[in-house]
């Protein structure tokens, strides 16, 4: 697939990587060179998704869980939930592609009436 604007802001979108507000792409993961390559080689914007959430998943590092600062405790998701939810994510685009929705969309066509006498 040819990588354009719109597909990569649209890839953005799916892989939960927008540019903050007053940011470029450096404060994301992904430069918009590395989304062009994943759209370069995926067949859709769906299979480019499942993609890189399968990269987003192998970014995942641990980080501290649980800590507490005197009477306050705080729990943090846990590097086992954010790597099922990654995967979660790059499986249901990946189905996309397998079951041939492709995008979103409908079809139209016309009828035409038979001629009654």
């Amino acid at each position: 697939m040819t990588p354009t604007e719109d597909l990569r802001f649209r890839l953005r979108k799916l892989i939960n990587e927008r540019i903050p507000s007053g940011g470029t792409e450096t404060d994301t993961n992904f430069l918009d060179g590395e989304l062009d390559m994943i759209l370069g080689e995926a067949s859709s914007v769906y299979v480019a998704a499942s993609y890189g959430w399968t990269e987003k998943a192998g970014m995942l590092q641990g980080d501290i869980e649980k800590y507490s600062a005197g009477d306050e405790q705080y729990t943090m998701t846990s590097l086992k939930d954010k790597l099922d939810h990654a995967l979660k994510m790059a499986a249901h685009y990946a189905q996309f592609e397998e079951s041939g929705q492709s995008s979103y969309g409908s079809a139209m066509f016309k009828v035409k009436p038979p001629e009654v006498l």
